[in-house]
């Protein structure tokens, strides 16, 4: 198992998703990798994070210790208080004690009272996952979209998915942060034919405050990937007090047009949606928007509008939210739509 990790011939995938719209062009199958190197304060997919499987709680579905207990049964690490039981429910998972082995999800005969967020898959069980869609994508113009998580913690694994779907004629997208080194970001990258990627905060000090992280090797690596001629879609996730000002748009704007000489197919403004609190309770994780006070959409989507017109000013080809197309044979107007 830990050869095939090495070279790329499994993965950890903690979720899959079909006929999504909004994940590059056509109908497609986004396949999600586990693991991430940001820590994005407004993140939705906390289960995407830690690059291990890991086991989601659901106390509500549990039907009780004294009647079933195969969970406790099957957990290896039981005795150490791997489980943890209150009122004959289990109410969580001891995430130090925990082996990520998953049996107690296997035995737990309930409706998802326990569930794994991430499973090892071969890079063939993954392709068989995509390929049951082959249909719409040979009608849509669609394919694979593989996104995390971050897709680059699991480089050789991506790389290895994209080649087999280079080799089936399939159409392959990476959406990613764009933080690794180089190396990586080119081994992965030639492999794909498209890319959607985010700036999060264009100021370097404030962007490791929000993330963890400095954006230089990002905006970097963005550069790198226009270089490359992969179309690229930018997305920027407005969130109103954290990087919604205009001088932060003005900034980004600035670097797409200079940096990457406005050669994106598309810049989209998203609306922060506070989603995911279930799966933050489930991993017993502390949500960080727990207490964000989510502006009214009457505040928030006049605000992404102008936002886009000011990138527009820049010539970047910006629009508020994912509904248009970036064919060029639409116009900016419609709704502003989560991604």
């Amino acid at each position: 198992m830990a050869s095939e990790t090495r070279t790329g011939q499994s993965g950890i995938i903690f979720n899959t998703q079909h006929f999504t719209i909004h994940d590059g062009p056509g109908i497609r199958t986004t396949v999600f990798l586990k693991g991430c190197p940001l820590r994005c304060p407004w993140c939705s997919n906390p289960e995407g994070l830690d690059a291990n499987p890991q086991v989601g709680v659901y106390p509500d579905r549990c039907i009780g210790v004294s009647k079933c207990g195969f969970c406790l049964k099957a957990c290896p690490e039981a005795a150490k208080g791997a489980i943890k039981v209150e009122e004959d429910k289990v109410v969580g998972i001891d995430r130090g004690v925990c082996t990520h082995c998953l049996r107690c999800v296997d035995a737990c005969p309930a409706s998802n009272a326990l569930k794994a967020w991430g499973r090892r898959m071969s890079v063939e069980e993954a392709m068989a996952i995509v390929r049951a869609d082959r249909a719409f994508y040979e009608k849509s113009g669609g394919g694979l979209t593989l996104s995390g998580g971050e897709v680059f913690i699991q480089h050789a694994f991506a790389a290895n998915l994209l080649k087999a779907c280079r080799a089936e004629g399939i159409h392959a997208c990476v959406e990613s942060t764009l933080h690794c080194s180089r190396r990586v970001l080119e081994e992965v990258l030639g492999e794909a034919d498209f890319l959607i990627t985010d700036i999060k905060h264009i100021d370097p000090v404030r962007h490791k405050e929000l993330t963890g992280v400095s954006n230089e090797t990002i905006l970097s690596n963005m550069k790198r990937a226009v270089e490359m001629g992969l179309p690229t879609i930018v997305r920027i996730p407005v969130v109103a007090g954290y990087n919604n000002d205009e001088e932060n748009i003005r900034g980004t704007a600035r670097f797409i047009a200079e940096s990457l000489g406005n050669a994106v197919l598309q810049v989209q403004l998203l609306p922060f949606r506070q989603l995911g609190t279930d799966k933050y309770e489930a991993l017993g994780m502390a949500y960080p928007m727990a207490d964000y006070e989510v502006p009214p959409r009457e505040a928030w989507e006049p605000n992404l509008r102008h936002l886009a017109e000011v990138m527009k000013e820049y010539g970047n080809p910006a629009v508020a939210g994912t509904s248009v197309k970036y064919s060029g044979e639409q116009s900016a107007a419609g709704s502003v739509n989560d991604a």
